[in-house]
């Protein structure tokens, strides 16, 4: 069997120009011709053409191409056994790229305008983003939430580096306070509550009073933020809980 420059280029899914110039370099030579003198390609041909267009598909000129397909010592399987190297090395690589979109697209989402590698450093093992699809559920339609949007979209790593630096100073500083058994309605506890509330005002949306009493009573009810403040010391949720309310208390809108 044999077919014409058209039927080629049709199972190859490349244009009869390309098979045109392929001839022309010689990559391709057709092994017959009609009587009237046009291209006929048969099964050896398109084996050859399918080899090239593989290996043009991973990037490599022409000349390359038909420098590995000439070389009179290839072994077949050894050929086979480059081609798998090739694949897999270039699955690998399309996979990394995957990888990065989808972090680069969920950092737009939350407007973490970071490198994977500058998140990693800034907040380690701990993942920014794990609850950024819930929380434009919950919020997503909120003044709070484009606001909070907009303000993280303009942080650079020293922002955010910054911003988890005060993090860890409260948090280290509030356990201690809890482990001491300050009480949750005292001055240092409040007070610690109105620095908590100016945080997410300074970094992320403006946070009145009552606000805050309704993320307090979420710290406590969603058994996720629960276990966060729970982690730095134990009740710590509730007592801070107590603290925001006897905070808002004292400051009456």
């Amino acid at each position: 069997m044999n077919y014409s420059v058209g039927q080629a280029a049709g199972f190859a899914g490349v244009t009869v120009r390309t098979l045109h110039h392929y001839d022309e370099i010689g990559l391709l030579v057709p092994g017959e011709r009609s009587t009237a003198g046009h291209r006929r390609y048969g099964d050896a041909d398109l084996d050859r053409l399918q080899k090239i267009l593989f290996y043009r598909e991973l990037g490599f000129p022409l000349d390359e191409v038909a420098a590995l397909l000439d070389d009179p010592d290839a072994d077949p399987r050894a050929h086979l056994r480059r081609r798998h190297e090739l694949l897999t090395a270039r699955i690998e690589k399309l996979q990394q790229m995957a990888a990065a979109v989808e972090h680069a697209m969920e950092a737009r989402r939350m407007g973490i305008n970071l490198t994977p590698e500058e998140r990693f450093e800034v907040f380690g093992d701990k993942d920014p983003e794990q609850y950024a699809e819930e929380a434009e559920q919950r919020w997503g339609g909120t003044e709070a939430y484009a606001e909070s949007q907009r303000r993280a979209a303009r942080y650079t790593k020293a922002d955010w580096q910054r911003m988890k630096a005060e993090v860890d100073d409260w948090s280290a500083r509030y356990a201690a306070l809890v482990t001491a058994a300050e009480p949750p309605a005292g001055e240092r506890a409040m007070d610690m509550a109105e620095e908590h509330r100016a945080h997410i005002s300074a970094w992320f949306y403006d946070c009145p009073h009552e606000m805050h009493r309704c993320l307090a009573a979420m710290y406590v009810s969603d058994e996720r933020f629960k276990a966060f403040y729970d982690a730095m010391a134990p009740g710590l949720a509730e007592h801070l809980k107590e603290a925001i309310e006897a905070n808002a208390a004292r400051h009456p809108a």
